[in-house]
């Protein structure tokens, strides 16, 4: 796989005003540093559905535009979602599903997370899958068996060269802790090994520019979804940069 692909995912983080000022900062340091970032690889940022329309001042036109989740709805009464539609009409390009955060605060399913992958498909916006395991099932090497039914379950009927999957461990989201890059390369080889080397497996879980070049020389892992470094424009292109 020689594609690869980094999403800043921005959480609940940033007003409108200040995603405006943020993509203005950085506008000004890709134009400066653009030469340094390898020509294979994507980027974008997810961004809260508040800020998505911030995006029409984008300059950058290799920085592409990725929502946090999407209804499994195309439109009607369902108070407080957000349809496909709707993320089409922004030119989103890329939509995050299943993240940990919504399988557990939300109790996502498998099932829920599937079918919201097949209607972003449908309509040519390209799903980037979660999945991971808690770090009690870590300890208790459950790891693998985790992430394979999270992958059967998610991923079911899914043409693989047209989604991504982001293996993001919950014990490592947000914590400091991050995976060993042997760790990460072991579980994104597995998940290649289950389903296809021509899916694009990304790891997330506390990806900072310290330790980002370690992990760019696993050869299983594809790309990295991004939290907190992703947050200031400065560390973002840093990500971008340092893989070159």
């Amino acid at each position: 796989m020689n594609k690869k692909i980094i999403i800043g995912n921005w959480k609940m983080n940033k007003t409108f005003t200040e995603t405006v000022e943020f993509l203005d900062k950085f506008s000004k340091i890709y134009r400066e540093k653009s030469d340094l970032i390898a020509s294979n690889l994507n980027f974008g940022i997810a961004m809260p559905y508040t800020n998505l329309a911030a995006f029409k001042q984008n300059k950058v036109s290799d920085l592409k535009l990725s929502a946090q989740d999407v209804s499994m709805h195309n439109k009607g009464a369902y108070t407080g979602e957000v349809s496909i539609s709707m993320l089409k009409d922004l030119d989103v390009e890329y939509v995050v599903l299943g993240h940990s955060e919504r399988r557990t605060y939300h109790k996502e399913t498998n099932e829920l997370v599937n079918n919201k992958a097949k209607i972003a498909l449908e309509n040519g916006i390209t799903p980037i899958i979660c999945v991971g395991e808690t770090l009690q099932e870590y300890e208790k090497g459950l790891t693998k068996e985790v992430v394979k039914e999270q992958i059967e379950g998610s991923l079911k009927d899914l043409d693989l060269t047209k989604i991504i999957l982001a293996y993001e461990p919950i014990w490592a989201i947000g914590t400091g802790k991050v995976a060993t890059p042997e760790i990460a390369q072991d579980i994104c080889e597995y998940i290649h090994s289950i389903t296809s080397d021509d899916l694009i497996v990304q790891y997330g879980g506390s990806v900072s520019p310290k330790n980002i070049a370690e992990l760019y020389q696993q050869k299983d892992i594809d790309g990295f979804l991004v939290g907190g470094a992703s947050l200031e424009p400065d560390s973002f292109m840093q990500l971008l940069t340092l893989g070159k």
